[in-house]
């Protein structure tokens, strides 16, 4: 029989969410066999046993797809980096791009129930969700369809970037991308910054000026020159070129006579609180309660 460790429990717990004492319980049982402990807990314990779909999914991948002037940008969340290089994980998130494209779904509920092979995505996505044992989910899409053209940038899966644009030079729009993923703006211009992203902005500024001491009228003038650094910071149009810091974007579109119409940007986990487990604290808070009892 396979010794029960502290790491075993462990990874059937991460695997059911099962009490720990049940997991170590269900390990003795089942003589140290991972898929057979599993199956006596899904027994004893129902539907507690089998909670992945509660689990925090904050990793994940982007995935692309264009076809002319159609396309998608995907997100696909999991809950450990670990899957994000399965396979059949990547798979499904291609997918899905690929579907966005082709069948213009009206939200995640729709795509998920569209045909998928010999299955539909969702049956594809709960299949690999038994199989792997972590929760998965499709968070988002994005889908283009322009008269102009579509390029698309990844970096590694967990930065997706698509642009329309119209040009000569496919590689300008590909530039404009890889300085989308790398500068992150918000923002196609400074007149289209979310209010509250310039009016937090204000707040901060006002707060700084009101420590300055300065006058009322240096005080305002100090406010306004920081809301107008920030929106030429965080609108594309005007961010300096990565590849050429003497010009800002706008300019370096306009000497190669292209235009930006628009661009979606995909950063894998971002607005998801990570859920943080601290495994050596849970293990000492069960001993010790079960010392008391």
């Amino acid at each position: 029989m396979a010794a029960i460790t502290a790491a075993l429990v462990g990874e059937l717990r991460a695997k059911t969410d099962a009490p720990m004492m049940e997991c170590k319980k269900a390990l003795t049982e089942a003589g140290g066999d991972m898929d057979k402990a599993e199956e006596i807990l899904r027994v004893k314990l129902g539907g507690k046993a089998s909670k992945a779909a509660s689990r925090v999914t904050a990793e994940g991948v982007v995935a692309a797809y264009i076809a002319g002037g159609v396309g998608a940008l995907v997100e696909v969340n999991c809950e450990t980096d670990f899957v994000t290089k399965n396979d059949d994980f990547l798979a499904l998130a291609n997918a899905c791009a690929k579907l966005v494209a082709e069948k213009n779904p009206a939200d995640v509920a729709a795509l998920s129930a569209l045909p998928l092979g010999d299955s539909t995505v969702e049956a594809t996505r709960a299949a690999l969700i038994g199989r792997i044992g972590e929760n998965m989910s499709i968070r988002r899409f994005v889908r283009f369809d322009t008269a102009g053209k579509l390029v698309s940038y990844l970096h590694g899966t967990r930065i997706g970037v698509m642009v329309e644009f119209d040009g000569a030079e496919e590689q300008v729009g590909k530039d404009v991308a890889m300085h989308i993923a790398a500068m992150k703006p918000v923002s196609l211009s400074s007149d289209q910054v979310p209010a509250d992203l310039i009016e937090k902005e204000r707040s901060v500024a006002t707060l700084k000026a009101a420590e300055s001491g300065k006058p009322a009228d240096i005080a305002a003038k100090m406010i306004e020159g920081s809301v107008q650094k920030f929106l030429k910071e965080v609108s594309l149009l005007n961010q300096t070129f990565v590849k050429n810091d003497k010009q800002t974007v706008e300019q370096m579109l306009k000497a190669t006579n292209t235009s930006v119409k628009s661009f979606t940007m995909f950063v894998v986990g971002e607005g998801i609180e990570k859920k943080q487990d601290d495994f050596a604290a849970e293990v000492a808070a069960t001993v010790a309660a079960a010392k008391q009892a």
